[in-house]
């Protein structure tokens, strides 16, 4: 029998391996968006700089888009085959294709070939984070201490601000260092060929890696599904539970991050005008509010429940979304920007995005079976992350493009907030203490 220190020294590596891969995982995909406007005129035609743009971001998307075609690949071999061989799978696989971004020739060099190869290699990454985001969620939870998940897997929410922000960073030194012209030739190749070392220090901490208890029990009883996800679509309140996740819990919390954490910087670049160093260190300041809001509404959910917090960040982001922004257009657009306005709206946006990645990690898996959950988790979840959230970016840019006013596209969040909000009220069910084993 397993002493609980051996216990606890096997739950922190787990932690350490399973964050630092999944913070791997959200530093490549999002240093893309971080250099999307530089993108827009490294790998498109430069002659339409809102088009070149909107392409850029687009391109961002299409990553996200096939999110799902990789949750349904390894969310299934999860099930099947166990989650710490795919956890080295993806990784390997995300990791490859993001250096392979920093050797890339540019439109200037290559023409047309150039952002043919950036689509190729950005939808390599959604096939990997689709493997990843989820069954991470999964391999953590089975290993988390009873009656504290909420609090123990709510770090590995943090890893997705900390690779945004480790990106954004390291771009604004690389700005401050290099010349206008050094970085557009060849500075920004550096985050992406950053990877190699990420990667390997990541392959190394998995390698390490025991199976989940809960896996290793499906296994010795001969219980694993044979077809996880068709298993998944014929049992009726598993695929109501795949839909609630994909309308409501998923959507949610990926259309509050990326309009919190993502768009918030391209508007403050491209709308309010800001330099992009001053940009950037502004969504820096509310990432690093958010580290401890998380863990605090993580904490939370163990205490009133995972339905009440999360309702609460759905209904908030709701309400906040538009004012936001429009405060953000307002403060920034003045002959002197309020920095400090600026920076307490983009906190007022971490409040609802702190109650739903707080207890998202442990909700997720708590919502079903254990011999399907890797599938049922992966699936659903990438399908709003990838083709509601991913795609907010754009969207808004498209719609205030379409409408000819920047604020128009917000309504795409809000409504999608609404939606989810009022799905959570009629059918998000209470799972805080549901045995894990089921």
């Amino acid at each position: 029998m397993t002493s609980p220190d051996h216990q606890k020294k096997i739950q922190k590596k787990v932690v350490v391996a399973a964050c630092f891969g999944t913070f791997l995982e959200w530093y490549d995909f999002l240093t893309f968006a971080s250099l999307a406007v530089y993108f827009s005129v490294l790998f498109f035609p430069a002659d339409d700089p809102v088009a070149a743009l909107l392409a850029s971001l687009g391109t961002f998307g299409v990553g996200m888009i096939v999110r799902p075609l990789g949750a349904a690949l390894f969310g299934s071999l999860g099930d099947r085959h166990g989650r710490r061989t795919i956890f080295l799978v993806t990784i390997v696989l995300m990791g490859v294709s993001t250096v392979l971004v920093g050797l890339l020739p540019t439109y200037e060099q290559v023409g047309l070939l150039a952002p043919a190869l950036l689509l190729v290699l950005r939808m390599l990454q959604g096939l990997s984070v689709g493997g990843e985001i989820g069954g991470a969620a999964v391999y953590l939870t089975e290993h988390a201490p009873e009656g504290r998940r909420g609090l123990y897997t709510s770090v590995l929410q943090l890893m997705g601000p900390l690779g945004m922000m480790a990106s954004t960073l390291q771009i604004i030194v690389l700005q401050q260092w290099l010349s206008d012209a050094d970085f557009k030739a060849w500075g920004w190749r550096i985050p992406f060929l950053l990877s190699a070392v990420l990667l390997a220090i990541s392959i190394r901490s998995r390698m390490n890696l025991h199976e989940s208890p809960v896996f290793r029990q499906l296994r010795e009883k001969n219980a694993l599904s044979k077809t996880p996800l068709r298993e998944c679509f014929r049992d009726r309140h598993t695929l109501g539970r795949m839909a609630l996740l994909f309308f409501c819990v998923s959507a949610g919390g990926s259309l509050l991050f990326f309009s919190a954490q993502v768009y918030t910087g391209v508007f403050l670049k491209t709308v309010v005008n800001l330099p992009s160093t001053a940009a950037g260190w502004l969504v820096t300041i509310s990432t690093l509010a958010l580290f401890p809001a998380t863990l605090f509404c993580g904490w939370l959910s163990d205490r009133i429940g995972r339905r009440p917090v999360l309702l609460a960040g759905l209904i908030s982001g709701a309400l906040a979304i538009l004012p936001v922004f429009q405060g953000l257009a307002y403060y920034g657009s003045l002959p002197e920007p309020d920095t400090t306005m600026i920076v307490a709206l983009l906190l007022v946006l971490v409040v609802p995005l702190a109650c739903i990645t707080g207890p998202q990690t442990a909700t997720l898996p708590e919502l079903f079976p254990a011999r399907t959950r890797y599938t049922a988790v992966a699936l659903p979840h990438n399908l709003a992350a990838g083709w509601i959230g991913g795609m907010s970016p754009f969207m808004v840019t498209w719609l205030g493009v379409r409408f000819g006013d920047p604020l128009a596209g917000l309504w795409y969040p809000t409504g999608l907030l609404i939606l989810a909000a009022i799905t959570g009220l009629l059918f998000l069910p209470e799972v805080r203490n549901r045995p894990l084993e089921d």
